[in-house]
């Protein structure tokens, strides 16, 4: 172990110790005769209301009170355990009253591979999460706009690519070590907020495919799932880089919303020399601006439904939405010439293609609601989605899971799920390994599919403080590719990861 892992595992050990602290004298402090009775009756009712990730109405009974997902509706803050202390000099509540708010998390994380991937080891991560929102019509009175920006100080290493070797990447945080700019956008809201155009450097992963229910899972593709976060160019506009772009979206009623935005198609900007694949080594501080590459178009319509207050069915969202890429692309097995690409005559330059799309769909519902408070209950996903076969690594993905709130008696915000997530490999990838296996001197495995299962228990300790560990199992790491740590060239071993995650938000 390095000394800076080291000193981030110190960092993480120290979070934690340091929150377990805090929920410790939380337990300590009077009850002040509040009863369990009139802690429900004083809660507003969550279904229905705007509190919903991915900015929709909350249909999910079981979303969960912290997430690291940027779509997340993440209110609560440590300034209430504070008191005065929390806001010295009152300057926040100064900054309030003009129109500003700004939310600072701290997500620190270790992630232990303890058997199988490409080899045995503890990543840690964490991530500084600055937001800042201006109402321009407090501040300046210009009625119905908006600014917002999102800053990240990520330091740390990731799992799936320092151990596991895997597509589905095992934390949603994971990212090479930075100080970037994320977004930063300026929102016109008219007809009574039921338009809204947002211009500016901006990511999709915070409004589309989000499942409510989904974001409670550590792992990436919970939330951009790993068909998008692999085929679309530089992983899409998503964490950690955004893109220069325009959304507009539209709300006729409550229930039904419709967006769709059009983006620069490459997030790292384009890699001039080819000395550079990586996107984020490419745009390593979010100031990159890329305008120039082909676009990125995104489209979704979301329907809630049974949000209505005394509704004879459990809410739910369906949403349908699709995507197309503007630019190049190379087909994965055949060159221009039509010969597979492990023929020795090949290039071993695919056949180009013009334009990339993908479409997806996905379900949220609430299954069950306590009775006595039906704030806390069940809620399951089901997302699927698929991409053309012939110049996309995964062609079908499919992901689901069910989540509780308020499982254990007295426990109403913690929440506890398990989910599953499956990437089938496009035929043309399974076609290319065949052929090199058969052209090849030495056996080599071919790819299929990759899988992951995770269950993990969200703990809230108190106003802006959470501990959340999970287990994740990875089924064929990287679709089942060889081990280059293994001479043989034997297959990576299916992988299970422990997590850790501690959050503090301010």
């Amino acid at each position: 172990m390095t000394r800076r892992t080291r000193g981030s595992s110190r960092c993480l050990i120290l979070t934690a110790a340091l929150l377990l602290h805090g929920a410790a004298a939380l337990a300590q402090q009077p009850v002040q005769g509040r009863s369990e009775a009139e802690r429900i009756a004083a809660e507003a009712p969550a279904i229905g209301s705007e509190a919903g990730a991915g900015d929709d109405p909350q249909t999910s009974v079981a979303q969960p009170v912290f997430s690291a997902r940027r779509s997340a509706e993440v209110t609560t803050s440590i300034q209430d355990l504070l008191g005065p202390a929390g806001d010295p000099g009152g300057f926040r509540a100064f900054l309030r009253r003009r129109g500003i708010t700004f939310g600072l998390i701290y997500f620190a994380e270790a992630l232990h591979t303890a058997r199988g991937g490409l080899r045995r080891g503890t990543a840690t991560l964490g991530l500084v999460d600055l937001d800042i929102d201006v109402d321009l019509g407090r501040l300046a009175g210009w009625t119905g706009a908006s600014l917002h920006t999102t800053l990240y100080q990520i330091h740390g290493r990731g799992a799936s690519r320092s151990y596991v070797g895997n597509l589905l990447t095992v934390s949603d945080i994971e990212a090479l070590s930075a100080s970037r700019l994320n977004e930063i956008w300026f929102e016109q809201s008219l007809f009574d907020g039921r338009l809204a155009v947002r211009i500016g450097q901006l990511a999709t992963d915070t409004e589309y495919m989000v499942s409510q229910t989904g974001i409670l899972f550590a792992n990436g593709t919970f939330g951009w799932p790993a068909i998008l976060a692999t085929d679309v160019t530089g992983g899409g506009p998503v964490y950690p880089l955004a893109a220069p772009g325009v959304r507009v979206k539209v709300e006729p009623n409550a229930n039904l919303s419709l967006q769709a935005g059009v983006y620069d198609g490459d997030p790292g900007g384009p890699d001039r020399f080819g000395r550079e694949p990586d996107p984020q080594r490419r745009n390593r501080t979010g100031t990159r601006f890329p305008l120039s590459d082909p676009a990125f178009v995104i489209a979704e319509a979301s329907y809630a439904y049974n949000i209505e207050p005394g509704a004879r069915g459990q809410p739910g969202t369906v949403t349908l939405g699709g995507w197309y890429h503007f630019g190049r692309f190379n087909a994965l097995a055949v060159d221009a010439q039509g010969r597979s690409l492990a023929e020795p005559a090949s290039p071993g330059i695919g056949r180009r293609l013009r334009g990339d799309s993908g479409v997806y769909g996905l379900i949220d519902q609430t299954i069950y609601r306590e009775p006595d408070d039906p704030n806390d209950g069940a809620s399951v996903f089901l997302r699927a989605s698929g991409s053309p076969g012939d110049r996309n690594l995964i062609d079908l993905y499919v992901d689901g899971g069910i989540a509780y709130r308020g499982l254990l008696p007295g426990r109403s915000d913690d929440t506890v799920g398990l989910a599953v997530g499956v990437a089938r490999l496009s035929p043309a990838a399974r076609r290319l390994d065949a052929a090199a296996a058969a052209l090849g001197d030495l056996p080599r495995p071919r790819r299929s599919v990759e899988a992951v299962i995770e269950a993990t228990y969200q703990v809230v300790l108190g106003p802006g403080l959470a501990l959340q560990p999970t287990i994740q199992y990875v089924v064929k790491p990287g679709g089942g590719i060889a081990n280059p740590r293994d001479p043989d060239g034997v297959r990576v071993r299916n992988a299970t990861v422990f997590g850790l995650r501690a959050t503090i938000r301010y």
